[in-house]
C-alpha cells in the first residue's frame, strides 16, 4: 500500500501565513504614522489657542490702549524690550508685538493678525497645518492655498 504522500505543504503554508502577518504590520504601520501627524495636528492647535489667549491677555492688561493693537502683523518687525525697565502703556504694545511675533514663529508657517477697532479685536493666529505651504491669509477651506486659523475676539 502506498502512502499518501505531501510535500511542501508546510511550505505553502508558512508562506501564506508570512504574508498576513505582513499586512498585518502594514497596516499597524499605517495607523502610527496616521497617529504620529494627528498628534501633530492637536499640537498646533493647542498651541495656536494658546498663543491667541496669550495675547487676548494681554490686551485685557493694558486696556487703556485697546485701539492701538488693532493692526499688528507677525510679519512686521517689532522691537521694545520693557524687561527690567520701565514703558508706558503705548510701548507696551510694541514689546507685546515683539513677544507675540516670537510665540507664533513656533508654529509653522505661523503669522499672527489682530484686526479691529475702538470696541472690537479680532486676534488671529495662522499657520500650515497640512503642510501645503500655504501662505494666504483668508482662512479658507483650501489647505493648498490658505492656513489654518484660530481667532479670539475681544470685545471693549
Amino acid at each position: 500500500m502506498l502512502g499518501n504522500r505531501q510535500t511542501g505543504v508546510s511550505l505553502i503554508e508558512s508562506m501564506i501565513a508570512l504574508l498576513v502577518i505582513s499586512i498585518g504590520l502594514l497596516g499597524i504601520a499605517s495607523m502610527l504614522v496616521t497617529a504620529m501627524k494627528q498628534n501633530l495636528v492637536a499640537l498646533n492647535h493647542s498651541k495656536s489657542v494658546w498663543i491667541g489667549y496669550s495675547m487676548a491677555d494681554r490686551v485685557r492688561a493694558n486696556v487703556s490702549e485697546f485701539t492701538n493693537y488693532a493692526d499688528i502683523d507677525t510679519s512686521k518687525s517689532y522691537s521694545q524690550d520693557c524687561m527690567g525697565a520701565s514703558c508706558s502703556n503705548a510701548q507696551m504694545v510694541t514689546a507685546d508685538a515683539e513677544e507675540w511675533t516670537t510665540q507664533v514663529q513656533n508654529l509653522p508657517a505661523g503669522r499672527g493678525l489682530i484686526t479691529g477697532d475702538a470696541t472690537e479685536l479680532a486676534i488671529t493666529v495662522m499657520w500650515d497645518d497640512e503642510g501645503t505651504g500655504a501662505t494666504g491669509t483668508a482662512c479658507g477651506n483650501d489647505p493648498a492655498v490658505d492656513l489654518t486659523c484660530y481667532t479670539v475676539t475681544l470685545v471693549q
